[in-house]
């Protein structure tokens, strides 16, 4: 097994750190967010299950529907220092279960807003899907911050 590769992804929104992170958090911001996001890539965007854990051990998952059957992610949280760190393995239906990947989520202030990093360490397998996996990223956090806008502009 060789050196992970290192996908890296950067979103400024204008909401503040502690909104972006706790998106990833809240069961009901997960559901919106990522059907936009299935949406955007394509999928057919119906998220049927969310069920978070947030603590250090604990676990997520959701899943959507994709060609009539159900296509899961799940992973363990390795790290959450709110509102600053977190971190998670990340499996999906196409993934081995025994190798997962790391993602590491960095929230950081920008004057009113913030900037959201995501580094996706993958194994040399998906090297062919690195640009994919930005794109994913990329559509998830453009996505995340459509609901924070939308959210803002009604309170």
């Amino acid at each position: 097994m060789g050196q992970p590769i290192s996908v890296t992804v950067s979103h400024r929104f204008d909401a503040p750190a502690e909104k972006v992170f706790n998106a990833w958090l809240e069961p009901a911001q997960v559901r919106k967010w990522m059907s936009m996001a299935l949406k955007a890539l394509g999928q057919s965007g119906e998220v049927k299950r969310v069920e978070i854990d947030p603590k250090i051990g604990g676990t997520f998952l959701f899943s959507d529907m994709r060609h009539g059957a159900e296509y899961r992610h799940w992973g363990t949280y390795l790290e959450l220092d709110r509102p600053r760190r977190l971190a998670f393995t990340w499996n999906t239906v196409d993934s081995d279960e025994s190798d997962p990947c790391n993602v590491f989520l960095s929230v950081e202030p920008d004057g009113k807003g913030s900037i959201l990093t995501i580094v996706n360490e993958i194994g040399e397998k998906w090297a062919d899907h690195v640009g994919e996996t930005e794109n994913g990223w990329r559509r998830i956090l453009e996505a995340e911050d459509a609901v924070l806008k939308e959210q803002s502009a009604s309170h």
